[in-house]
């Protein structure tokens, strides 16, 4: 399955969630390795068969390497980890949980097998669909500190968000059939 496969299986009403895939399936802000890895990483992140599989698809055809997949499937891992845990940090009001060790295996995030900056990008994507604005403002910061613009983090935030949405549109689909 393809993205153009993909937007053919979104009903009538996801019309501007089709027309913004095949936007970012254009976009030229992020390189293709930078690009294809943040569609793969959010489809991880949400796991919805079709979507999964369409993109995965996708992203082989527009030669993201076996090692660049395997990194933005990692990312879309440890966030999943990352972003529950550091989202109760912050959502609990007694301060010490701050203040304890997390205890939790995170050594890809330090050698995660593609370009850092690319992952970084994925872990902001994948930060955005699972809602950790802590992961968000850390993964935000390390981009600005390799250089990346506003415009190119944006583009990774908008790849997870309508991957997000067309997810939840077909599983609701799928559910309702």
């Amino acid at each position: 399955m393809s993205i153009d496969a993909l937007r053919d299986v979104l009903p009538g009403y996801a019309k501007d969630l089709s027309l913004n895939l095949s936007s970012l399936a254009s976009e030229t802000l992020l390189n293709d390795q930078q690009k294809w890895g943040a569609f793969l990483a959010s489809a991880w992140a949400v796991g919805e068969p079709q979507t999964v599989r369409a993109i995965a698809a996708a992203a082989t055809a527009a030669g993201l390497s076996p090692e660049a997949a395997t990194a933005a499937k990692a990312a879309a891992a440890i966030m999943g980890m990352n972003n529950v845990y550091y989202r109760a940090l912050h959502l609990l009001h007694n301060p010490e949980y701050r203040t304890l060790p997390a205890r939790l295996r995170m050594n890809v995030i330090a050698n995660p097998g593609a370009d850092k900056t690319d992952f970084e990008l994925w872990c902001v994507a994948v930060s955005a669909i699972n809602g950790c604005g802590a992961c968000l403002d850390s993964h935000e910061e390390e981009l600005k500190k390799r250089g990346v613009p506003a415009a190119q983090i944006q583009c990774a935030l908008r790849i997870g968000a309508v991957v997000n949405a067309v997810s939840r549109v077909l599983a609701a689909e799928a559910a309702g059939a």
